[in-house]
């Protein structure tokens, strides 16, 4: 098969490539233009992360990937349709007192959406679209349904940040590194002798300052505790999350954390750790498979939650969920995933978090 290899820069996806060219198919490498900031910061160096001004410094490694495999690599500028499509969204979600995923939407849309569907309209054939992604792809044979499933490696699984993959991508893509652990796709590298296997993994997908994407100017507003009374002020509700201490400036008997975002009001509700906790969740934004699936699920809420066992409701175009043991820090604008063992059988976005029942 002729398969295109999303490249990186790092060694995840430089090793997936190496290995599916030793299975004897045709490779092509191609990656991703992103970055459409201010030139002067181009060459300040972004610390690994997915955005940022030291693209060139990533696309550059691609292109000693590919020198090294003896490949050819195409990019594709996808700086726009980023921009409307991820920071957009970040912008929108954070100003409503959010917090998002950008990793999800990224992934759905983009990479696996536009990225290939780019290729080939640049007269780029090829018949699977491949990634270095810690993850695998179950086909049922008795429905023909495709399932993503966790990795072999479940501390680098990424399942979580592609719960979004509908059945035509999932049945066109390929993960070569889903039965590795990252010590052995290290050891690959090192053995081969690929130009970046000892280059760090990125951290994030953004290096600087979080103000610098959403444009946002201080909007001082109010910190209540959650019997009403003020406790302090803040600068703008897109500088915390749920679960957040940091930054609080609060003097109180015990720590308190950020418990509610009122977007409506600019006010932050805090509150004591056991004011975190929280028995259930509803989502929207649901994948199509969640209506599909049983009720009795194991769900995780953030992507490095172990996952809880819970009960589900479908509601309409609602899910609500109710976990058998109260959960911490649950977080509107994050994703919620369904597992069933190891595959992923739907998901959705967190909207609200419920109360503990007694």
């Amino acid at each position: 098969m002729k398969i295109a290899v999303g490249l990186s820069g790092g060694v995840d996806s430089a090793v997936a490539a190496l290995l599916l060219i030793e299975a004897g198919h045709e490779v092509i490498g191609v990656t991703m233009r992103l970055w459409d900031g201010p030139s002067e910061t181009k060459d300040h160096g972004h610390g690994g992360a997915c955005y940022g001004p030291g693209e060139d410094s990533d696309v550059e490694d691609c292109r000693r990937i590919c020198s090294s495999l003896g490949i050819p690599l195409h990019e594709i500028n996808c700086a726009e349709q980023y921009r409307s499509i991820v920071l957009e969204y970040l912008k929108q979600e954070y100003r409503s007192g959010k917090t998002p995923n950008p990793c999800v939407r990224c992934n759905h849309m983009v990479k696996f959406g536009l990225l290939p569907l780019f290729l080939k309209k640049s007269g780029v054939g090829f018949d699977r679209f491949s990634t270095g992604h810690y993850a695998r792809i179950f086909h049922d044979t008795k429905t023909g349904r495709n399932y993503l499933q966790k990795a072999a490696d479940e501390k680098k699984d990424q399942s979580y940040f592609l719960y979004r993959l509908d059945q035509d991508q999932l049945s066109s893509i390929l993960f070569p590194l889903g039965e590795l652990t990252k010590q052995q796709v290290r050891q690959i590298a090192h053995d081969h002798k690929l130009p970046v296997s000892e280059k760090p993994e990125s951290q994030d997908f953004y290096e600087g300052e979080l103000t610098d994407l959403i444009g946002c100017r201080p909007e001082p507003g109010i910190i209540r505790n959650t019997s009403g009374e003020v406790l302090g002020s803040h600068d703008g509700i897109w500088n915390y999350t749920i679960g957040q201490r940091k930054g609080l400036k609060l003097t109180n008997k015990e720590p308190l954390y950020v418990v509610k975002m009122n977007a409506s009001r600019n006010e932050l509700i805090v509150g004591t750790r056991e004011e975190l906790v929280s028995g259930g969740l509803v989502a929207g934004e649901l994948t199509s498979a969640t209506y599909e699936m049983k009720e009795r699920v194991i769900a995780k809420i953030r992507s490095s939650h172990l996952g809880a066992l819970c009960h589900t409701v479908r509601r309409e175009d609602k899910i609500e969920v109710l976990f058998d043991t109260p959960q911490n820090a649950i977080t509107p604008g994050q994703a919620v995933v369904f597992y069933d063992d190891t595959l992923v059988v739907g998901g959705g976005t967190i909207e609200s978090s419920r109360p503990v029942t007694q």
